[in-house]
């Protein structure tokens, strides 16, 4: 059974630092794409951040571009988002979204970040 786990949200304060992870387990081959999305109260989910496993390559949207960094870890079987220089309206639920080569994608179940003083 494939899972995706969050871990790493919690409260900060303005201009402060996260560091989200991702552990994925029971999918044998490389993801292709993996992703972070936020949601936030009254707003739909949207893509903060995504990467092509075997390129490398990444995208981010444009309201964190120079703030969040996306990588994988440990052989490509987790991902990771560090925040910084987190803002109030960075304040949403964050997923990690992972997508197979065959185009099945799976979620976490998402980690609260709070930005607040």
């Amino acid at each position: 059974q494939v899972q995706l786990v969050e871990s790493g949200g919690g409260l900060v304060q303005p201009g402060g630092s996260l560091k989200l992870s991702c552990t994925t387990s029971g999918y044998a081959f490389n993801w292709f794409y993996m992703r972070w999305y936020r949601q936030a109260p009254g707003k739909e989910r949207e893509v903060v951040a995504a990467l092509e496993v075997r390129s490398g390559r990444v995208t981010y949207a444009d309201s964190v571009k120079g703030r969040f960094t996306i990588s994988t870890e440990n052989d490509n079987k987790s991902l990771a988002l560090q925040m910084n220089d987190l803002i109030p309206a960075d304040t949403a639920v964050y997923y990690c979204n992972a997508l197979t080569g065959w185009g099945k994608d799976y979620w976490g179940q998402g980690t609260q970040v709070t930005v607040s003083s």
